[in-house]
């Protein structure tokens, strides 16, 4: 009964039939061609990795009712058992509940950032005196591939994408996302893609070793660990592409009556904004790793210069995605940043249009900066300036956020707890990564520390100080109301320092030393580097220990917290206006959206109520006539 019933069994049995059907296919395919030898081991392994993880989601359930309806059989009632926990047990099957997807997104996405990180403490121990240390060069290459490749794919853009599944349905007043099956499927297909990069150590010739850009033409004579990035990688950007036109129609078709697009809390512009990056750009590396695939499989030429194939043109289609795909890693933060500080500073957010006009001017021209990544690649040079002149621009919608979040702070009532506190860290370690990114516009700059240290830093500063450090802070702002439980403030408040001077320990020291012309992706260096190396992994490992004061905290606090009300921050969205957790169905009655979300210190300011709105409930600005009450009946 368990393996005719979807989950696990069934989905161990299907994988193993999934393997089962690339061996027949290759013997058939090449038995028909005459190839020989007949059967190959890495054509083998190559169709493996693309069948068996799509049997394992058969297995598993993930398109039991698809293929009901498609088939023309009668579907089953929608008795929504697979909706909602009910115990532990319901996170670790198929579920269409937005909040228990929202959960099983973020703790695996930080499961994910505790691997990336033991690589980095690897990496670290490696570099903290010249030599070899503990592995040999392709290892090391082979860390650094995986863990950046782990913490851009399987941490920073799914665990936004998991937040938003949480809180974003509650924000606008919906019951559920516009497609909860595709919800659930596009979840499922994250641990698989994390999955085959981890098991890319276990190759033939080791983990992939071409950095998390893959640039052809290594990573298409590269062993066969790389294929292991390049299938992994189309799952994961079929994941979120999948969300986030999940995120687009939930956001369009089905916000809370009275909810206007200028009523919309600024977290869920900024997820409308990233939707539209994912759903432009991630097609993109989708198209660049097909032709690696095709270059490695089948024979065919778009990446070797001998045979008439561009190298370049796969840096121009790599780059077009994964420029923007800074932005997906940045702009949900933006939203949680503006969320945190309106809440804790009682203050309205400043110039509340104009930061969700420049959420829009970024992804514009996010899609217009690709080749500046590529000044020293070879490409024509008619484009460097044009490539300079709108990465520096840029920097102008960006200064407005930030800009309207110091206003918005000037003369608040701040409450300096550790959502606070990762805000503000968040302020100035991110105005710090954009100001080293504006040097790096500048085309002289960039010959001069193009593959050093100095890149290390700056991306670091970016995704680290500035992704990272707003992940935190969400994490913290919204675990009451995930969990019903609240944290330590003590130990979020030790996690805060810790982080903050440690990562400062590790990174800021790596700008020094890059102008100064040590490499990056290397696993020995110069001598006159050994001392700074050695400061920057004694720092980096208290990175790691800062990060188990984290986990220890969410996980004690989730076990036995003290109970949280329904709304412990005093806020005015909708998600606050709920118990904590929320009902399966969220809301008990349809809100009605009456006011905007952020009007903190305006008396009776009111952002929604449940039932329709009646004149006595739309608040009423100071010195205006109160709105006349309806006739009675």
């Amino acid at each position: 009964m368990k393996l005719r019933a979807p989950g696990f069994p069934r989905a161990g049995l299907f994988t193993a039939l999934g393997v089962a059907f690339s061996y027949a296919l290759i013997l058939a395919v090449r038995g028909a061609y005459g190839y020989d030898p007949l059967l190959k081991g890495e054509a083998v392994l190559e169709l493996s990795l693309i069948a068996a993880p799509l049997f394992f989601l058969v297995g598993l359930g993930a398109f039991d009712y698809w293929f009901r309806w498609a088939s023309g059989a009668p579907t089953i009632p929608e008795e929504h058992s697979s909706h909602g926990a009910h115990s532990w047990r319901d996170y670790f099957k198929v579920n269409t509940d937005h909040k228990v997807i929202g959960i099983q997104y973020v703790v695996t996405s930080f499961f994910f950032l505790m691997v990336g990180g033991v690589l980095a403490m690897l990496m670290r121990a490696e570099l903290a005196q010249p030599g070899r240390q503990f592995v040999d060069a392709n290892t090391f290459n082979g860390l650094f591939s995986v863990h950046a490749s782990i913490l851009i794919f399987l941490f920073i853009i799914p665990v936004f994408a998991g937040l938003a599944n949480y809180v974003l349905p509650l924000m606008i007043g919906a019951p559920d996302m516009a497609f909860p099956r595709l919800n659930a499927l596009s979840f499922w297909m994250l641990p698989l893609a994390g999955l085959m990069m981890i098991l890319s150590f276990f190759a033939p010739g080791g983990s992939f070793a071409s950095g998390w850009t893959a640039y052809a033409p290594l990573s298409t004579t590269a062993p066969e660990g790389q294929v292991f990035f390049t299938i992994g990688v189309q799952f994961a950007g079929a994941s979120s592409i999948a969300t986030a036109l999940n995120f687009l129609v939930t956001i369009i078709t089905m916000r809370a009556p009275g909810m206007s697009f200028f009523r919309m809390p600024l977290l869920v512009w900024a997820n409308f904004s990233t939707s539209l990056l994912v759903v432009i750009a991630t097609p993109f590396v989708a198209a660049s790793q097909f032709f690696v695939l095709f270059d490695r499989a089948l024979g065919f030429n778009f990446f070797q210069s001998t045979n008439g194939g561009d190298v370049l043109m796969y840096q121009h289609v790599f780059w077009f995605y994964s420029h923007p795909a800074v932005y997906i890693m940045m702009l949900p933060g933006f939203g949680i940043i503006s969320e945190v500080l309106a809440v804790k500073s009682r203050k309205p957010i400043f110039g509340y249009r104009m930061m969700a006009f420049s959420l829009l001017a970024i992804v514009a021209l996010g899609f217009t900066v690709w080749a500046h990544h590529m000044f020293v690649s070879g490409m024509q040079d008619w484009i460097r300036i044009p490539m300079m002149i709108t990465t520096a621009i840029i920097a102008v919608p960006t200064g407005i956020k930030i800009f309207s979040w110091l206003a918005t702070l000037w003369r608040g009532v701040l409450h300096l707890d550790t959502p606070m506190l990762f805000a503000l860290g968040f302020l100035s370690m991110f105005t710090l990564g954009g100001i080293s990114g504006v040097m790096l516009a500048m085309i002289p700059v960039t010959i001069h520390v193009s593959d050093t240290y100095f890149i290390v830093a700056h991306i670091h500063y970016v995704l680290f100080g500035g992704s990272l450090l707003t992940i935190f802070a969400g994490v913290y702002y919204w675990f009451p109301k995930m969990t019903g439980r609240m944290y330590d403030e003590k130990l979020g408040k030790l996690h805060f320092w810790t982080t903050f001077i440690f990562f400062n320990a590790t990174f800021a020291p790596m700008h020094l030393i890059g102008v100064q012309g040590m490499p990056r992706r290397v696993a020995d260096y110069a001598e006159q580097f050994g001392n700074w190396n050695l400061f920057i992994s004694i720092a980096s490992f208290f990175v790691g220990l800062s990060t188990l004061i984290f986990v220890y905290n969410m996980v004690s606090s989730w076990r036995g917290g003290p109970r949280a009300v329904a709304n412990p921050w005093r806020a005015l969205t909708l998600e606050w206006q709920v118990s904590s957790p929320p009902p399966i169905f969220n809301f008990d009655a349809v809100p009605t959206v009456v006011g905007g979300p952020y009007e903190y210190g305006v008396p009776g300011a009111v952002h929604g109520i449940f039932g329709p709105a009646r004149p006595a409930d739309v608040p009423t600005p100071a010195g205006a006539p109160a709105p006349a009450e309806s006739p009675k009946e």
